[in-house]
């Protein structure tokens, strides 16, 4: 992979000293165009010049880019378009860091002058702006080994003819320029922390499914024991024993096996009930002897995603030393296709008791979740429950890939988590909930069917789920239209998303931290 950006913060320097620097600046211009600081790095007046011959007027993500500009010492000098001063919140500083590591190029010094005129960023907009520089360079390129002869950096489509072995790209170092570093420094060191539960999550996601199955992707939740989150890793023989048939059940098809990480951050008070987010681990997915198309099967890697977020969450939690208690589950299983594989028409029990008739075994993953949410709410009998999954197809002709859909029982909730995605710009969007649903997965063979007809999927998905949830507070993101595969943009050129993790840190941060 690229080498990440070594980031750090300082105070502004005196005009002499800006003139003379050499490398690669990044200066911010509003609406009011430029500040003072940023006025400093071009004593030469070249963006003066070329605002008006590049028609830019300082609109939110245009760029200008001076080669070798006049009167300094600098390789590049590139203006970044901030809009209107006050439309700058989080979401925006992430976007204009991601909009400076879009163009850093080939740079390996770079200066950033966060500074606008009429208005001063504080030390978490910088902290913000760093966290977005981070997002946008993540890039999954561990398996290319030959660079493309034309890019030279291996971060293209690669190994035509003519290509050498990937050279080690130097990493960039961008040091960012603020009135208040200390404190840019201190929020920060908060704000690293959930971006690395972010790449994480991507690099989860982004896995080819041969290197991450149910073992392996364990083992990567075992890791998370180095920052003081305890561990627990069931295996089959200790599922069979607890009564998890639902679980189990789709993975009898693969000889991979199956895994349930429990993973617990205990930073609140010893009292406390904890907060629990459980997720669904399919590590790959053919659809079982109900089999996908062949076509597009290969995105199947990425139907782990939501157990990626809970993963990358507890990262996130346990880096910045969350003060709550917080319980992270995660069913993996493998659904494959041999002559032991699970068949439509079997009847299985979940640890729950209830039975389920399995008439369609590609509409697994509600099986996953149905033991792990039992498991979740009879051990730990928290305050409430968010299970994550990349559940149905039918949520994205319902959504499209902008938002992810929220089914939940409890309305407070509900808001809270709503509130959490807008903040985030992770946004979901609340569906129902009803007994005219739930009487769909009626069976007249068991307690349960696990399909209920062709119109309404994501919601019925989401009523089989609620049969396993009491009347604890509980949510449902089905995150299949978010979590891989969804449009790039300012912070993101990923397959892998991360989805989930910045929203679910934002929720903990905002209601359940003591």
């Amino acid at each position: 992979m690229n080498p990440r950006p070594s980031i750090a913060f300082a105070k502004f320097v005196a005009p002499q000293a800006a003139a003379n620097r050499k490398g690669t600046v990044f200066v911010l211009s509003a609406d009011d165009g430029l500040s003072d600081a940023a006025r400093a790095y071009d004593p030469g007046k070249t963006l003066d010049r070329a605002f008006p011959v590049a028609e830019f007027t300082g609109k939110f993500a245009g760029t200008v880019e001076i080669l070798a500009p006049e009167a300094t010492s600098l390789d590049r000098l590139v203006a970044i378009g901030a809009g209107r001063v006050s439309g700058l919140d989080e979401y925006a500083w992430l976007k204009l860091g991601g909009t400076i590591a879009a163009s850093l190029r080939k740079a390996t010094d770079v200066a950033v002058v966060l500074d606008l005129a009429g208005a001063s960023p504080d030390g978490k907009d910088a902290a913000n702006l760093a966290a977005g520089i981070l997002l946008r360079g993540y890039s999954f390129d561990k398996y290319k080994t030959r660079k493309d002869k034309d890019d030279g950096q291996g971060s293209g489509q690669g190994g035509g003819q003519g290509g050498g072995k990937a050279d080690p790209k130097k990493p960039v170092k961008v040091t960012i320029h603020t009135a208040d570093p200390v404190g840019a420094k201190k929020a920060f060191t908060d704000a690293e922390a959930v971006i690395d539960g972010v790449l994480l999550a991507r690099d989860l996601v982004n896995e080819p499914a041969n290197v991450l199955g149910p073992v392996e992707f364990a083992a990567r939740a075992k890791d998370l024991e180095a920052l003081g989150v305890k561990v627990e890793i069931l295996t089959e023989k200790e599922m069979k024993k607890l009564g998890m048939g639902s679980l189990l059940g789709v993975a009898q098809g693969s000889p991979r096996g199956a895994r349930m990480a429990v993973m617990q951050w205990n930073g609140g008070k010893a009292k406390d009930s904890p907060v629990a987010f459980v997720g669904k681990g399919v590590t790959f997915d053919t659809g079982g002897n109900s089999i996908k198309p062949a076509s597009g099967m290969e995105d199947m890697k990425g139907d782990m995603g939501g157990a990626a977020a809970v993963t990358g969450l507890m990262h996130a939690l346990a880096a910045r030393k969350a003060r709550a208690n917080v319980v992270g589950i995660i069913g993996l299983v493998e659904n494959a296709v041999d002559g032991h594989a699970q068949r439509p028409g079997d009847i299985v029990t979940s640890m729950s008791g209830q039975t389920i008739e399995v008439l369609n075994t590609d509409a697994e993953g509600r099986l996953v979740l149905a033991d792990a949410l039992w498991y979740c709410n009879d051990r730990f009998q928290p305050k409430f429950m968010v299970n994550l999954a990349t559940l149905t197809g039918a949520i994205m002709v319902a959504l499209g890939l902008h938002y992810a859909g929220l089914f939940s029982n409890n309305d407070e909730l509900a808001q809270r988590l709503t509130a959490a995605g807008q903040s985030t710009q992770e946004r979901l969007w609340r569906m129902p909930l009803g007994a005219e649903y739930d009487k769909l997965i009626d069976s007249k063979n068991a307690d349960m069917k696990n399909i209920g007809g062709r119109y309404g999927g994501a919601i019925i998905a989401a009523q089989f789920l609620q049969r396993f949830v009491k009347d604890t507070p509980w949510a449902h993101l089905d995150i299949a239209g978010t979590a891989m595969g969804s449009p790039l943009n300012e912070i993101n050129q990923s397959w892998g998303s991360g989805f989930g993790v910045r929203l679910l840190d934002r929720l903990v941060r905002d209601h359940y931290e003591s």
